[in-house]
C-alpha cells in the first residue's frame, strides 16, 4: 500500500508558496502536483472537486471494499474508489502504484518538525476503528475506552483517532499532526511566526501560564497542521 495525503487548492500558486516557505520539497509540478517533507507526501490538487483526505494505493481493492462495505458507504468513481468515515474525511481507494516516493530521510525536512501522522476526530470511534483497520491500518496504541486510538499502515503512516469533544481547541479533519517537544516547539513556533505563516489558533490550554506553546495552521486549501509540543 501507498499513502498520499490530497489537500485542494482554490489557487495553486499560493499553495505552492506556503509549501516552499516551510521548506517542503516539490516533486512534481507536472501533470500530478506532489510536496514532500521527507516523511509525508502531499499531492496539492486543483481541480475544483478535490477534496481533503487520504489516496490509498494497492494493486486491487475489491476484497476490502467488499469486507468494509458495512461500514462505510462506497462510491465508484471514474479511476477509484470513494468512501468516508465517521470522522468526515474523504478516501480515495485507488488500484496500482503511486508514481513518486519521499525518498529515505531520517527526519522531517520542513521547518514544522517532527512528523508524526494524521490526526481525525471522529463521532463514532469504533466505526472509525474498523473502517481503517479494514484497510490495513493496525492498533499500536490508546483503546476506545480511552477515546483515542493510533493506527498504522505497512507505509508507516500513523492515523491517530479522537472520539468527539476530545479536544479543546479548534479541529479539521484531517490534520497533520508535529510533535516537536517542550523545548523545540517554542522555537518552530517563532520560525512559522518569522516566515508569516498566518497562524489559525494560538493554543494556551495546555500550561498554566497562558504561553502559547501549541498552534494550527491551515494550508490555502483548507488542510490543517498541528504544531503541538506532545
Amino acid at each position: 500500500m501507498n499513502t498520499i495525503i490530497q489537500t485542494p487548492t482554490p489557487d495553486l500558486k499560493r499553495s505552492l508558496d506556503f509549501y516552499e516557505r516551510l521548506q517542503f520539497k516539490i516533486l512534481s509540478t507536472e501533470n500530478c502536483i506532489l510536496v514532500s517533507d521527507g516523511k509525508v507526501l502531499l499531492e496539492i490538487n486543483p481541480d475544483r472537486f478535490a477534496r481533503a483526505g487520504l489516496k490509498l494505493y494497492a494493486p486491487s481493492w475489491q476484497f476490502i471494499i467488499e469486507k468494509i462495505g458495512i461500514n462505510a458507504n462506497i462510491n465508484k468513481l471514474e479511476n477509484c474508489y470513494l468512501l468516508v468515515d465517521p470522522s468526515g474525511v474523504w478516501i480515495y481507494l485507488i488500484e496500482g502504484e503511486r508514481s513518486h516516493d519521499v525518498g529515505k530521510y531520517d527526519s522531517s525536512l520542513s521547518v514544522l518538525g517532527n512528523f508524526e501522522g494524521v490526526s481525525l476526530e471522529s463521532t463514532d470511534l469504533k466505526k472509525s476503528m474498523a473502517v481503517w483497520t479494514g484497510l490495513g491500518f493496525k492498533k499500536t496504541s490508546g483503546s476506545t475506552s480511552a477515546g483515542w486510538v493510533t493506527l498504522q499502515n505497512q507505509d508507516g503512516m500513523n492515523i491517530s483517532i479522537m472520539k468527539h469533544l476530545s479536544c479543546p481547541h479548534l479541529f479539521f479533519n484531517p490534520s497533520l499532526t508535529y510533535f516537536n517537544g517542550k523545548e523545540n516547539n517554542p522555537k518552530i513556533i517563532q520560525q512559522i511566526r518569522d516566515l508569516q505563516i498566518p497562524i489559525t489558533e494560538e493554543i494556551t490550554q495546555f500550561n498554566t501560564e497562558g504561553v502559547v506553546d501549541n498552534i494550527i495552521i491551515r494550508d490555502p486549501g483548507g488542510l490543517g497542521f498541528f504544531i503541538f509540543n506532545d
